[in-house]
């Protein structure tokens, strides 16, 4: 039966992706042709991104959740439809207010008049997870109350259900459909939707980057209200500002666009490199300007996280496009382990240079870094690229964050303006005290990863009624494998010292 409703829903699916005649990501001349004769006149001028972005919307809110997941795959689908999936916006009509003080009534455990003093029963907005309320507390703070949409996580579960079952089938017929790793994405989606629907994951990951943007006062992150929030609630400080892509409102407030756009590159740098966590959802509608000119952010549903490694292969990487060392460029890709000691380096950097030389060669203010990861990712299959889910969502963030800096000012690049801080940045990780540094760290990791292994050898050599299994010959291989760990971390710690450089 359920077959048959899948079934069922996957002809109303195809019927809605055939009338925007976005049917490309089958390879299907069939239904190629009908996507031409039955394709509506609104999608005739559109590119295929576009088209694609349209039918999801249609589609409804999981669709949108898997284009917002499909965006940060530029390496499948090619730059220019994985830019123009990042126009999805998630907007719903709003649920009744009375099902919203339920929601926040029951998970509180308290009436409403017990939390609040006043509560403004019409929406300041709503999207397919969530409706946002302005409230005052009793002490006087004027806050905005964000709650779940009633249902919300059944809805995103039986569409789980039915993308999983379409993610199957594809693969099963299309070769394209792997490639793509369709039931990968649809766990992605499910991933990221499990956490943006629980505000709790928001309301930390809020509080992280509030801790982390703080010493600077560059980027202004609101408080969380901790005692009136919940799995379904999140209730944070009301910020009051002009949006960040209004040019002629913040000058005629008095700010200089240019001012904002140097602090909108040196958070989002000190974001990326220094914390190694990042907003990963800054559109238009996420960011604006208080009227102390600091930069505020909102909705922190969908993060970023960088490892040491992984921000020092994006400095050495970026450094080397710049520089046009192309060189640079593929060995930092071997280094990072992203492509194979296998691959050719020379013809790597040949390939980089084919990508760097149309785009560094542009005046300076149409460079674009997002750009240049996407047309990276590109040739991901040629050179088997291992392409990493945390470097594909750091390219969608930096297409978005470079449309807010060029809504600034056309004519000047964010990146140039951050070039100093991500130079700077390098030197700092490559002097031999910081070299040193993170030898250290990696030992300890070493030596924690030995003494798990060891746990779990201790474990295997007993038996399940406790009886010791008999001696054996030789070292055991439990033993081998904690020595081998040990010696790899002794080794890299060594390799400073070895070169001279401490």
């Amino acid at each position: 039966m359920r077959g048959v409703l899948y079934t069922l829903r996957l002809l109303r699916i195809i019927w809605v992706l055939l009338r925007w005649d976005a049917v490309f990501l089958v390879p299907s001349p069939t239904l190629a042709w009908l996507g031409k004769r039955l394709r509506k006149k609104a999608a005739e001028p559109l590119r295929p991104g576009e088209r694609l972005s349209e039918a999801l919307q249609a589609l409804g809110a999981s669709f949108i959740k898997l284009g917002q997941v499909l965006a940060t795959r530029a390496d499948l689908l090619g730059e220019a439809v994985a830019r123009d999936l990042t126009t999805l916006q998630d907007r719903l009509p709003p649920f009744p207010t009375k099902k919203a003080i339920q929601t926040i009534e029951t998970e509180l455990g308290k009436p409403l008049s017990a939390l609040f003093s006043e509560f403004d029963p019409k929406p300041v907005a709503a999207a397919s997870i969530a409706q946002v309320h302005k409230a005052t507390t009793l002490d006087g703070e004027t806050v905005a109350v964000k709650v779940v949409r009633p249902g919300v996580r059944q809805q995103f579960a039986r569409d789980l259900r039915l993308f999983a079952w379409i993610a199957r089938q594809l693969e099963s017929i299309s070769p394209l459909a792997r490639r793509l790793k369709l039931v990968q994405m649809v766990a992605a989606v499910r991933q990221t939707l499990e956490m943006e629907t629980n505000l709790r994951y928001e309301a930390a990951a809020a509080d992280e980057l509030r801790k982390n943007c703080e010493p600077f006062g560059e980027l202004y992150i609101p408080r969380i209200d901790w005692h009136r929030s919940s799995q379904s609630v999140l209730t944070l400080e009301w910020l009051d500002g002009i949006r960040i892509d209004q040019r002629e409102a913040l000058i005629a407030a008095g700010f200089d666009p240019d001012a904002i756009l140097r602090a909108a590159a040196a958070t989002f740098f000190r974001q990326v490199y220094i914390q190694g966590y990042f907003h990963a959802d800054l559109h238009p509608g996420n960011i604006f300007v208080l009227r102390d000119g600091r930069l505020a952010a909102l909705d922190f549903g969908m993060m970023g996280r960088l490892s040491d490694e992984t921000r020092f292969f994006l400095a050495r990487m970026l450094q080397g496009f710049l520089k046009r060392d192309y060189r640079q460029v593929a060995e930092a890709h071997v280094s990072a382990g992203i492509i194979g000691r296998d691959q050719s380096v020379e013809l790597f950097a040949q390939a980089c240079r084919s990508i760097g030389e149309p785009i560094i060669n542009k005046p300076i203010n149409e460079i674009s870094i997002g750009l240049l990861l996407g047309q990276l990712f590109s040739i991901a299959e040629q050179f088997q690229m291992q392409t990493q889910p945390q470097l594909l969502l750091l390219q969608k963030s930096l297409v978005v964050a470079e449309g807010l800096g060029w809504a600034l000012n056309p004519s000047v690049n964010m990146w140039e303006l951050a070039r100093p801080l991500i130079e700077e940045y390098f030197r700092k990780q490559t002097r031999p005290s910081q070299i040193a540094k993170t030898a250290r760290k990696r030992l300890v990791l070493s030596v924690e990863r030995a003494e798990r292994l060891l746990g779990m050898v201790e474990q295997r050599l007993e038996r399940p009624g406790g009886e010791q299994t008999p001696p054996t010959r030789g070292v055991p291989f439990g033993w081998v494998l904690v020595l081998l760990v040990l010696g790899a971390g002794l080794g890299y710690c060594a390799v400073p010292v070895i070169l001279g450089l401490i």
